[in-house]
C-alpha cells in the first residue's frame, strides 16, 4: 500500500484558503483588489462581529456576465492574466493586484459567499452561491448599480473550526479591516471608499483626482490634517524606477513605525527595506525611540520585481533591493534638506493649544476687585516702586539672580482712576532691540532677535508674528551639520592602531567587508584582507578610538548583510558627533547680545534641518500674528 495519498479537493481547498485567507482582514483585501482591477471608482464595505458574521463589499466595477460569473469561483481561473501568442502566459508583467484566481474559490471553501453582479450590456444582475465549495445555479438577483459586483461573506471559517478558534476580539479584528481598508485607499486616491463596521459608518473618503494634490488630500483625510501640514514631497527616479509620495519633519515623529506605508506599482506590502531606509535616512534627525511618518510609492518595471513571493501578495521581491534602497534614502536626505529650517507645525499648535483658554484641563483665574489697593500685577505681588534698600520685587530664589539682572517693576499711577504701566524695563533693554524692525529684516523668514529670555532663548520678529529660538539646541545642529561636511569632503582624522586589529569572521562577512572597502576608507576605517576568514584592521577615525575595535568590525558586516549598507559605522560616527556638537554649542544659561542672536539666526536660515536638532526636537516654534491675535479675542 502506497504511504503517499492525494487528498481530496475540498481539504486542498481549505488548506489553499488558509494560505490566501488568514483573517477577515485578508478577506477584505482580495475582495479590495478585485473591485479595484475591475475598474471601480466606488467601492462600499460592511462588516460585523469583527468581519467572521458578514462581510459585504459592493462596487461599480465592470461586473460579470452570466458566461464569466460561473468561472470566477473556479481554482486558478482569472481575468487577469493573458495567453501569449506563442500560447505561452507572461508571469513577468502583471499589471493587476491580483492574477493568481484563488480568492474567490478559496473563501467560498470555508465560508457562504453570495456573489451578484451586472455589466452594463445585461438587463438585470445574476447571482449564485458557495456553500463550503459546492457551487449553486445562476439566478436572478437585484442589483441597484448599472454595473458592479456584491460579494457577500458570512460565516467566515465555520467550515474550518479549528481556524475560528485563533481569531482575535471583533475590536482587534475591526482594527485590522480598519487598517487595510485605510492601506487601500492610500494606493488609490481616485476611488472612493466607504467603511461601515456593526452598522456604523467609520470611514467615508470621495474620489481625489490623480496626482499629488489628489493624494496629499486622501493621506490627510486618513493621516490627519497635520500629516499634510508637515509633509515634504516626494519625487525622484532613478534609473528606470520612479519613487514618489510624502515624508513627515523630523519633528512630526512618533513613537512607533505603524505610520510608515509602502505601495510598489499600487499594492500595499510590508518590507523590511522601507524600515531600514527610513532609519538610514532619519539617522542624523531622530533618537532612537523615535519613528518618522512616510508614505511612499514606487513605480518599477514588472520584469524587476516579484510579486508572486506571497500567497496573499504582502510581499515583494526586488531585482535590485541596494537601488531601491538608495533611491528612497536619497530621495528623503535631498526633501529634508530642502526643507531647510522648516519645523513641524504641530510645535506651534500645541504651544497655541497651552495657552488657548479653551483647551483641556484649564481653569479660570480669580477675578480681582476692581480698585487700585487690590490689584495685582506681575504674577500676584502688589506693584510698588522698587528702591535699593527694598528687596527686589522679582528676585527668584530659585534663579538665585542678584537684582539688578532683572527688569525694574511696573509703576502705578495712583494719581488716577486706573493703573497706568509705563517704562517697564526700557532703560534696561538694547537699543537694537527697541528700535523699529529694519526692513531688510523683512526677507529673512526667522527675523530679527528683539530679546533674550531667561538667557536660554531668543524672542525674534517676524513680519508676520514672532519666533522663539532654543539657542543651544539650534547651535547644536549648525555645529553638527559643519562636523558632518568635513565628513562628507573626506576630512575624517584617523587613528593608526600601534597593534593592528586582526578579526575573525565568516568567509562570507569577509567578502561583503572588503566589498564596502572604500565606503568604509571615507569614514576612516582602513581594513584588509588577512586570509578568507580574517580582517586585519590598521586605522580607525579618531573620533572612534580604539575602544573595541572587533565588536564594531563585527557589527559593521550583520549590517551590510541585512540593509546592504554599513550604517552601523555612520551612526556610531553620527552619535559622536551629535555628542561632540551637544558639549561644544552655546549653553543655556549664556547671555548673547543683539549681533550673536541675528546670526545664529542667519546661520539656522542658510543650514539645512536647522529647524530641529539632533534629537529631533524642535530648535524653534514659530506663532502667527494672527493666531496671537486669537489668543487675546482679536479677532
Amino acid at each position: 500500500m502506497s504511504v503517499i495519498a492525494r487528498l481530496p479537493q475540498d481539504t486542498v481547498n481549505r488548506i489553499a484558503a488558509g494560505e490566501v485567507v488568514e483573517r477577515p482582514a485578508s478577506a477584505i483585501k482580495e475582495l479590495v483588489e478585485n473591485a479595484i482591477d475591475a475598474g471601480a471608482t466606488q467601492i462600499d464595505i460592511s462588516a460585523d462581529m469583527g468581519g467572521l458574521s458578514r462581510i459585504l463589499i459592493e462596487d461599480n466595477g465592470r461586473g460579470m456576465d452570466a458566461d464569466d460569473l460561473p468561472l470566477s469561483v473556479e481554482r486558478h481561473a482569472t481575468s487577469k492574466l493573458k495567453p501569449q501568442p506563442d500560447g505561452t502566459w507572461d508571469l513577468l508583467h502583471i499589471q493587476t493586484l491580483g492574477f493568481r484566481g484563488e480568492a474567490l474559490p478559496s473563501m467560498g471553501s470555508v465560508a457562504r459567499l453570495d456573489i451578484t453582479s451586472r455589466t452594463a450590456a445585461q438587463d438585470g444582475a445574476l447571482a449564485l452561491t458557495v456553500d463550503a465549495g459546492a457551487v449553486s445555479a445562476l439566478r436572478p438577483a437585484a442589483f441597484s448599480r448599472p454595473n458592479g459586483t456584491r460579494v457577500e461573506l458570512k460565516d467566515l471559517f465555520y467550515a474550518t473550526p479549528a481556524r475560528l478558534k485563533f481569531m482575535k476580539s471583533d475590536r482587534s479584528e475591526n482594527m485590522a479591516i480598519s487598517e487595510e481598508v485605510k492601506r487601500q485607499a492610500m494606493a488609490h486616491e481616485d476611488v472612493g471608499f466607504s467603511l461601515t463596521m456593526d452598522g456604523k459608518r467609520s470611514l467615508r473618503l470621495y474620489p481625489e483626482p490623480k496626482g499629488f494634490e489628489g493624494r496629499l488630500k486622501r493621506l490627510a483625510a486618513l493621516l490627519g490634517d497635520d500629516f499634510g501640514h508637515n509633509a515634504l514631497l516626494i519625487d525622484q527616479q532613478r534609473e528606470g524606477v520612479r519613487l514618489t509620495g510624502y515624508a513627515g519633519l523630523p519633528t512630526f515623529s512618533r513613537g512607533n513605525a505603524q505610520h510608515q506605508y509602502l505601495f510598489v506599482n499600487g499594492r500595499p506590502v510590508r518590507d523590511k527595506l522601507l524600515t531600514g531606509a527610513l532609519r538610514g535616512a532619519y539617522a542624523d534627525f531622530l533618537a532612537r525611540d523615535r519613528h518618522p511618518m512616510a508614505v511612499l510609492y514606487v513605480e518599477i518595471d514588472p520584469q524587476e520585481l516579484d510579486v508572486n513571493v506571497h500567497p496573499a501578495k504582502t510581499e515583494v521581491r526586488f531585482r535590485d533591493p541596494n537601488l531601491v534602497r538608495g533611491l528612497i534614502i536619497g530621495a528623503l536626505k535631498h526633501a529634508l534638506a530642502s526643507a531647510g529650517h522648516r519645523a513641524a507645525t504641530t510645535v506651534a499648535d500645541q504651544a497655541l493649544n497651552t495657552f488657548n483658554p479653551l483647551s483641556s484641563g484649564y481653569r479660570a483665574p480669580v477675578q480681582p476687585t476692581l480698585s487700585l489697593s487690590s490689584l495685582q500685577l506681575n504674577g500676584g505681588y502688589a506693584p510698588r516702586a522698587y528702591t535699593p534698600e527694598q528687596p527686589h520685587p522679582n528676585f527668584h530664589p530659585v534663579y538665585n539672580r542678584e537684582p539688578d539682572t532683572f527688569l525694574p517693576s511696573a509703576r502705578v499711577d495712583t494719581g488716577s482712576d486706573i493703573a497706568v504701566l509705563d517704562d517697564i524695563g526700557v532703560s534696561e533693554l538694547s537699543a537694537a532691540f527697541t528700535a523699529p524692525l529694519p526692513p531688510e529684516f523683512e526677507a529673512y523668514p526667522l527675523g530679527a532677535a528683539r530679546a533674550q529670555l531667561h538667557e536660554t532663548y531668543i524672542l525674534a520678529q517676524t513680519t508676520d508674528g514672532l519666533v522663539i529660538v532654543d539657542q543651544h539646541a539650534a547651535h547644536e545642529r549648525l555645529v553638527y551639520e559643519r562636523m558632518k561636511t568635513m565628513m562628507a569632503e573626506g576630512n575624517v582624522a584617523r587613528q593608526t592602531l600601534l597593534i593592528p586589529e586582526i578579526v575573525d569572521l565568516e568567509p562570507s562577512d569577509v567578502t561583503r567587508l572588503m566589498s564596502r572597502r572604500e565606503d568604509l576608507e571615507g569614514f576612516g576605517l582602513m581594513i584588509e584582507s588577512f586570509g578568507p576568514n580574517t580582517i586585519l584592521v590598521r586605522e580607525v577615525p579618531a573620533l572612534i578610538g580604539d575602544d573595541d575595535v572587533a565588536g564594531l568590525i563585527r557589527d559593521l558586516a550583520d549590517d551590510i548583510a541585512e540593509n546592504g549598507q554599513a550604517l552601523v559605522l555612520k551612526e556610531k560616527m553620527a552619535e559622536i558627533c551629535g555628542n561632540m556638537a551637544c558639549r561644544n554649542s552655546v549653553r543655556a544659561g549664556r547671555r548673547l547680545t543683539a549681533n550673536e542672536m541675528n546670526a545664529l539666526l542667519r546661520q539656522m536660515e542658510a543650514t539645512p534641518h536647522s529647524g530641529q536638532c539632533n534629537h529631533g526636537r524642535p530648535t524653534y516654534v514659530e506663532l502667527k500674528l494672527k493666531d496671537i491675535e486669537k489668543l487675546f479675542g482679536r479677532r
